[in-house]
Formats: C-alpha cells, sequence, structure tokens
C-alpha cells in the first residue's frame, strides 16, 4: 500500500472502533508512532503563524470528546468536503483524546493544506501529564507514546491568519504581541514558559470587568479588556479575533462589540455544564454562522482528577445568565466592519448513528468516499448507520 492507502486504513480504523471508549485502542503502537512523526514533520514544514483562506470551518477546544468530533464532521462535511480550523486543545478530560488527535493527525497527513490544528495549553506536557492524556497513553500504550506526542505538540503552530481579517489563536492576546509577525520567529520545537508571549497566546482570557491588562484568576497570564481587543484589531487592521479556551453556554460567545469570539467545541464539558459546542462557518466572503452542537444526555466518562476543568466564562456569576448574551451594541447581524461578518445560527441535536443528512450532500459525500476507497467509504457510512448502495441511490 501506498502511503495514502496506509492513512486511510488508519481512518478506516478509527471509524471501525464505534466512537466507544475501549482499553484495547484501534491502532497498534508503531501505527500511532508513524501518524505522529508524519504529523510532526509537516507540521514543521509549515509556518508557526498560518495565512489561511476562507471558505473554512473553526472548531475550539474537543478535550478527548470523540463523538463530539464525529457529529461536528457529521455537520460541516468530512474532509476534504470541507477545510477545517481547529484552535487546540484536543486532549485531556475526555477519556477517547487518542481517539481524537490520531484522527486529526490522519487528516493533516492526508490533507495538509486543507486542515489545520493550533497548540492549546493543553498541548504541553506538564498539562496533559495531570489533566488525563498521560494517563490515556499508559492505559493504551506506553510513557514512549505519551512522549513522542508532547515532542509533536511543541511543533503545532500557534496562530493563523483567515484573509488578513480573522486572527485565530487558542487562548488570546499578549502585552508583548505589538506585532504580529513576532508570532513568525518563534521557533520550535518549544516548550511553553510560565509567562510571556507563547505563555499569553495559549492562556490568556477577554475580561468583561476590567479595561487594560489585569491579573488572570486562572494564575497564568493575563486577562484584557474590550479596549484591548478594539485598540488590537484597528492597529493590525483585523474585524475578528477568534479563540477557544473557555466554556461558553451557546457554544459561542461574542465579546468587545462582535471583535471577538470564542468558541468551544465539546458539548456537555466534563459532564457537568450541559453547554452546547460549535463550529464557525467562514464562507468565502467571511461571512460566519454558527453551527450548534446540542449536548448529548447519555454519560460520557471523563478522566478523574481533583482539579478543575477549564473556567467556563462568567464563572463567577453561573447563576446569573448575561442578557446581553452576545455584548451588542449593534443589531444582531450587522456587519462587523468593512469586511461585512454576517451572524447567524442553526442547531443541530441528533447522533451521528441515526443523523439524517440532505440526500445532495449524500451523494456528494459518497462520491468523496469512493474517491478515496471503498472500504472506508463502507466504513464511514456504517458508522454514520447508512448503506453505501442505498445512499447512491437516494
Amino acid at each position: 500500500m501506498n502511503d495514502t492507502q496506509i492513512i486511510d486504513t488508519y481512518i478506516t480504523k478509527l471509524f471501525n472502533s464505534g466512537g466507544k471508549n475501549r482499553k484495547q485502542f484501534a491502532l497498534k503502537e508503531h501505527e500511532v508512532k508513524r501518524i505522529v512523526l508524519e504529523a510532526r514533520q509537516i507540521f514543521l514544514s509549515q509556518p508557526m503563524l498560518l495565512e489561511l483562506h476562507a471558505p473554512i470551518k473553526i472548531c475550539g477546544d474537543i478535550h478527548g470528546q470523540f463523538h463530539d468530533l464525529l457529529r461536528l464532521f457529521d455537520e460541516g462535511g468530512f474532509p476534504p468536503l470541507s477545510n477545517y480550523l481547529f484552535l487546540g486543545d484536543f486532549v485531556d478530560r475526555g477519556k477517547m483524546g487518542l481517539e481524537v488527535v490520531c484522527l486529526l493527525f490522519c487528516y493533516k497527513i492526508k490533507y495538509p493544506d486543507n486542515f489545520f490544528l493550533l497548540r492549546g495549553n493543553h498541548e504541553c506536557f506538564t498539562i496533559n501529564q495531570v489533566y488525563g492524556f498521560y494517563h490515556e497513553c499508559l492505559k493504551k500504550y506506553s510513557v514512549n507514546v505519551w512522549k513522542i506526542f508532547c515532542d509533536c505538540f511543541q511543533c503545532l503552530p500557534l496562530s493563523a491568519i483567515i484573509d488578513d481579517k480573522i486572527f485565530c489563536v487558542h487562548g488570546g492576546l499578549s502585552p508583548e504581541l505589538d506585532d504580529i509577525d513576532r508570532i513568525k520567529k518563534i521557533a520550535r520545537p518549544t516548550e511553553v514558559d510560565d509567562d510571556g508571549l507563547l505563555c499569553d497566546l495559549l492562556w490568556s482570557d477577554p475580561s468583561e470587568t476590567f479595561y487594560g491588562w489585569h491579573e488572570n484568576l486562572r494564575g497564568v497570564s493575563y486577562t484584557f479588556g474590550a479596549d484591548i481587543v478594539e485598540e488590537f484589531c484597528d492597529e493590525m487592521n483585523l474585524d475578528l479575533i477568534c479563540r477557544a479556551h473557555q466554556v461558553v453556554d451557546d457554544g459561542f460567545e461574542f465579546f468587545a462589540n462582535q471583535r471577538l469570539v470564542t468558541i468551544f467545541s465539546a458539548s456537555n464539558y466534563c459532564g457537568e455544564f450541559d453547554n452546547c459546542g460549535a463550529m464557525m462557518n467562514v464562507s468565502e466572503e467571511l461571512d460566519c454562522d454558527f453551527s450548534i452542537l446540542k449536548p448529548k444526555k447519555e454519560t460520557v466518562s471523563f478522566f478523574s482528577t481533583n482539579l478543575p476543568p477549564t473556567p467556563p466564562k462568567n464563572r463567577y456569576n453561573k447563576n446569573k445568565r448575561n442578557k446581553n448574551r452576545y455584548n451588542n451594541n449593534r443589531p444582531f447581524g450587522a456587519a462587523v466592519t468593512s469586511v461585512a461578518i454576517s451572524v447567524t445560527q442553526r442547531t443541530f441535536d441528533y447522533d451521528i448513528e441515526t443523523s439524517k443528512i440532505p440526500n445532495d450532500y449524500l451523494r456528494l459525500g459518497t462520491e468523496k468516499f469512493l474517491y478515496i476507497g471503498d472500504a472506508l467509504c463502507d466504513s464511514i457510512l456504517g458508522f454514520l448507520g447508512r448503506d453505501r448502495k442505498k445512499s447512491r441511490t437516494k
């Protein structure tokens, strides 16, 4: 088999796992190592600051919730039907971080110029050693697998700019980010220090309470006010900052007069927040809408630690919902700036096994899957509860 066929085989195995957490992982250790090493080479071959183009779909934290990842692909179109950008935090908390990161890496290898991953604060050995990924690697493989993942995580890009107008990062801004080109100069592989530009990009948060820069209650990095966001966007000629890093009730939430949006894609995070997940769909014209992933009712297992999960926004007023959810000083859906980013939302609450996708999507999707191999096509459609022959006749 050639390299593409081998990657297809790995993807098929991940789908054949049925989306269920198992002690015996779908891939063998040498297969996982091959995936990680190939992905690492691709990450290093591409810049630290990715320059991307719309249309593209942007996803926030996944945190080992493999089933949510598949639901997002089912809604947005499995690669290469759509271009994707993930904002980091693939692992920890959820018990299927290996499935999540291996599938993401496989798609990165297969479609390096259409599928993009940024580093999150959990793609760091000091964090994922404590929050679950280390123990997951030990349970399913060995400490060596965890080490090669951590080495690969140190090579992930930190940020992306879409058509020079949308700045994407996991955490937020930094007082040291006076020029976006500074990100390009960060050498890789690199670990995350306790402070500085790299730390801030992965850890900082917007604040609805304070203006300017302020101490972050996480104990790491800063919070920044709406004034910082608008000043940064104006100076860099940006229309929108897109980040993840915090749980938000609806899966997405605007800040600073719609100049910043937080996206979180893991629904019912840690089985206790009952939050929606979301995916931002950016059209070629830079219009944005959101696919909302409703939380599933079934119980999902998570790694148990004595440490708190990723804190939600407004966590100190969680019993008082913000009536002005999107910080709108203008009508919801109005243009942000000259690029006219419009905002609508659509909700999907189906299970991936029983979802009903429009027939034209099925036909298009089937043709794409057939192109990359009958076995992979059958595996994906089977996971979705469909028959390939029947799908072709619809």
